[in-house]
């Protein structure tokens, strides 16, 4: 059972590791007091929705692409603390969000985690 629980924990960090991907993609400007703390979850919630595939090795969906163009980095951002950046490959983040057709800005810190 405990394999289990374990198994399901680490599906959920690379999952909230997707939502980086979705929140970096597009770094839209808005402050982030336009955005109220239901609206981020909502977002949040919509990209893993429209992504969780892509953590199962699938590539992105037209759907997540969308997803990853229209998101806001300050609702996904926060969540990068240490310990789930250091489960983040930022090589596959970056290559998916260039499948996207985003590119990530040089040395763009987002939480914990770093594009070089």
């Amino acid at each position: 059972m405990e394999g289990v629980k374990g198994s399901c924990s680490r599906t959920m960090m690379l999952l909230l590791g997707l939502m980086l991907v979705v929140a970096v993609c597009e770094l839209r400007m808005a402050s982030a007091a336009d955005l109220s703390p239901s609206q981020c979850k909502e977002e949040r919630q919509l990209g893993i929705n429209a992504c969780k595939a892509v953590v199962f090795g699938q590539p992105a969906s037209p759907a997540c692409c969308q997803r990853i163009r229209v998101s806001h980095f300050e609702c996904a951002c926060p969540a990068f603390d240490a310990k789930l950046a250091a489960l983040i490959d930022v090589k596959k983040a970056t290559k998916l969000l260039t499948d996207c057709g985003r590119k990530v800005p040089r040395h763009f810190k987002c939480g914990s985690l770093y594009f070089p």
